[in-house]
């Protein structure tokens, strides 16, 4: 039972995520680097940090990543890193669209992000439960590969006019290599929360409640991601000339783009979130907790898919193309009970 509730804590943040990118839909007359970074300020510092003092209080917190100092600069060094996933994965989308580009780049960050740090922490990936792992992580990535295909199908399906209506600037090629690079930098995360362990622990020695004691370092991991989206998006403002438009924008335009920021912020974050709260339902040590990542991602790459539906990024593509979509899903939700299962 305590494996289910898990579960469904992960997969409600999961949903949170992959609506995140909805609002950032309806915001207008703003460049990518403007509402990219504005929406990051909350997604990756103000609710992260909000998160965090749930867990214990601002003194405390910042007595703990003293103490832990090597730890919690490892950690940001790989927020840093994960960084660049973050503004290629929303390159991916911007190529192939919410449903595919995020399903590469996700099956990518799932693979690296949960062997990675299972090597890493020392697990034998050939004991009885790294044989567990392996088998959980290659039904996730044959799930991810098969939605992977469904997007193949769909680009042989659609006109390039019913391609730009569902995607305006699909280009499969571009996509597919940005998404896959997005993939490989975003598992840092996964690296960072590892590498974070001496910080969790301290402050669950504080008598944090364990539903929040990972927020802390998914803070470190958040503000090294932010270190580098804020050098990226200030350079596009001088390099674009953008700045202007977010000072300069009348006040009922400034007020609804940021309140969709806010909104975007919220739901992104919801995701690291419920990880934290999900994960203390598993036992320290176990295959559930080593494939938490995992799970992760394949409730993400579910989730985005059932908003590609809904936002008809589907619509004009065949029956065939539809029913390996589903297959693909089907895989994914067996992959999330089979290491309970093994």
């Amino acid at each position: 039972m305590n494996i289910l509730i898990g579960l469904v804590i992960i997969a409600i943040g999961s949903f949170g995520q992959s609506s995140s990118y909805v609002p950032i839909k309806k915001v207008k007359e703003w460049s990518w680097e403007n509402f990219w970074l504005i929406q990051g300020i909350f997604a990756w510092l103000v609710f992260p940090m909000l998160g965090a003092l749930l867990a214990v209080n601002f003194q405390a917190l910042l007595d703990v990543y003293i103490s832990e100092a090597d730890a919690a600069l490892k950690t940001i060094m790989y927020g840093a890193l994960w960084g660049v996933g973050g503004l290629t994965f929303g390159l991916s989308m911007r190529y192939l669209g919410v449903a595919l580009g995020q399903s590469i780049s996700l099956g990518t960050c799932s693979a690296f992000g949960t062997l990675i740090p299972a090597i890493l922490s020392g697990n034998d990936l050939l004991s009885s439960q790294g044989i567990i792992l392996l088998i959980s992580v290659s039904v996730t990535l044959a799930g991810i590969a098969t939605i992977g295909y469904a997007g193949a199908l769909r680009a042989e399906d659609m006109s390039e006019e019913e391609k730009k209506r569902a995607v305006k600037d699909f280009a499969l090629k571009k996509g597919l290599l940005v998404a896959l690079l997005a993939g490989v930098m975003s598992a840092c995360f996964s690296l960072g929360l590892n590498a974070g362990a001496p910080v969790q622990e301290k402050i669950a020695a504080l008598g944090a409640n364990p539903f929040f004691t990972q927020n802390p370092v998914t803070l470190l991991v958040t503000l090294g991601g932010f270190i580098t989206n804020f050098v990226y998006c200030t350079w596009q403002n001088k390099k674009n000339g953008t700045l202007g438009q977010v000072f300069s924008a009348p006040p009922k335009l400034m007020v609804n783009n940021v309140l969709f920021c806010v909104l975007a912020g919220v739901l992104w974050y919801s995701q690291f979130f419920a990880l934290g709260m999900g994960k203390s339902f598993f036992e320290p040590d176990s295959v559930m907790m080593a494939f938490s990542w995992s799970i992760l991602m394949s409730l993400n790459v579910i989730c985005s898919n059932i908003w590609g539906i809904v936002l008809k990024e589907w619509k004009g593509t065949g029956s065939k193309t539809i029913s390996v979509l589903v297959l693909g899903m089907v895989i994914l939700i067996f992959s999330l009970v089979l290491p309970n299962l093994l």
